[in-house]
Order: structure tokens, then sequence, then C-alpha cells
């Protein structure tokens, strides 16, 4: 069944840990407590890219094709379950009722996914415009002073180019910008830490992409890789590494709502 609306999620302080239920996030990892009030008052609009009809970039490993759509949607409920753990409000812009969090290698592609229940349609204006007017819908409804919109995207290059991860935000976006250049900051140390002799090469800056142009809450695209590199490839299907971007971005996030 496609779900019509997302279930609005109530804060609670940390000393609440009552689980609490996703149904997004499937059966199996349906369960969460918050843990933490380290995001209380936040709100997010999390945006996994493509979706529904567009399957995105496709990347081939192991004779399996691998769809940008299926591995950004897992990476964004995931993100959104740690962003929940610790007391925010979380809309998941792209939703499947079916796929939730899948800790395998190899994502199966479908066409399920929906704009907040509503289908989303073929047209690559018409899809970015969909997404843009159900943040800004929500985020006319909503009180709070911190309220974040995050793309997740995967890139497609040619197959002998690395790629790190990169991070966009408007032009002129001043607190698009320091979330920005706080998630650098978090990944550079995080390779730092475990890759310390590769460095870390990804960079911010301005782009003038629709969906930041056109959604009203400070926001920031990501792109996670080359979905068509081998050594970005590990990036993706190995289930830990996706949960630990989730986790990489969450502390990101974290610090600067701390700035606040």
């Amino acid at each position: 069944m496609v779900l019509c609306c997302l279930l609005v999620v109530p804060v609670f302080a940390a000393k609440d840990k009552k689980t609490r239920k996703e149904p997004l996030f499937g059966k199996a990892e349906a369960s969460y407590q918050v843990t933490s009030d380290a995001l209380k008052g936040a709100t997010f609009y999390l945006v996994s890219g493509h979706g529904g009809p567009d399957p995105g970039c496709i990347g081939k490993y192991r004779g399996k094709e691998l769809h940008e759509d299926e591995y950004a949607y897992d990476i964004v409920l995931r993100l959104g379950r740690e962003l929940l753990k610790r007391g925010a409000k979380v809309h998941f812009i792209i939703q499947d009722a079916k796929d939730g969090i899948r800790n395998t290698a190899i994502l199966k592609n479908s066409k399920r996914e929906t704009c907040m229940g509503k289908a989303i349609p073929l047209g690559q204006i018409e899809r970015l415009q969909q997404r843009c007017d159900a943040i800004n819908k929500l985020y006319r409804k909503e009180k709070g002073s911190y309220k974040r919109a995050v793309f997740i995207h995967i890139d497609s290059r040619s197959k002998g180019k690395q790629t790190d991860v990169y991070f966009y935000h408007a032009p002129g976006s001043k607190y698009g910008e320091r979330l920005a250049s706080q998630l650098q900051k978090t990944f550079r140390a995080k390779y730092d830490r475990h890759q310390p002799n590769r460095g870390f090469r990804g960079t911010v800056s301005e782009r003038n992409l629709y969906v930041l142009r056109n959604s009203t809450p400070y926001a920031v695209f990501l792109e996670l890789g080359n979905i068509q590199n081998a050594r970005d490839q590990q990036r993706l299907v190995i289930p830990d590494n996706r949960q630990a971007l989730a986790n990489w971005i969450t502390e990101a996030i974290v610090k600067d709502y701390k700035k606040k």
C-alpha cells in the first residue's frame, strides 16, 4: 500500500526512551529509540535523488546493475533514522512503502517510489518542482528556526575516475554554505582517521541547481561518489559503509545545529 502522507513524528527528550516506529524503515528496522535531544526543535526534509520512473545513474557491479535512486534512498532512510534518534522531526519527501532499510549489497530496482504518496512525473522539471512544492508546503506549516533540506545523489562519471563526496549550496545561501562546510570538515576528519594516506578532495561550492533554487529552507546537495567507479562502488554496496555515510552526515548536522 502506498503511503499517502507522512506520519508526524513527535519530538521527545533524551530521557524518554520509549520505542518509536517508522514504517518506511521496513519491518526489521522500523523500531528506534530517541536516545538524545541533540536535534530537539530541528526539522529536516530529506530527498533522495530520482525515483519512480527515473532510476538515475546506473553502474555495473559483478554483472548486476546499481541504480542511483535505490542507494540514495537507502542512505536517506538511514540518515533520517539517525536524526530521529536525536530528537529531530524528519520528513521523507521520496518514499517507498516496501523497500525499507536494506542490508544487502545489490538493491533491486523498482518504480514504486512516490513523492509523499503522489506519483513521480517522468519529466525532469515536473519531477523536481513536485519535490520543491512538497518541501515548501511543509515548511510553511511548521514552526522552528532550524529547518534544513538535504538532497542526496550519486554522480556518474567515467569509470576510471574516483570521486570524493561533494557538497553544494544555493548561490548566496549563508546557512546552506555553513552546513556544507561543516559536512566537508567532518568528512575530511573521518577520511584522515580511517584512510590517513588517501586524502580527501571533496569540495564545497555554489550550484544553481533547480532544487536548491526553488526550495524554501536552507539546503545542501550531496554527491556521494561515482556509481560507475569500482572503488566508489564499495562506498555503496557495503551496508556498513552506507550507514557510515549517514552517521557522518548526522554528526555534521548536529555540529551545525549547535551553531544556530
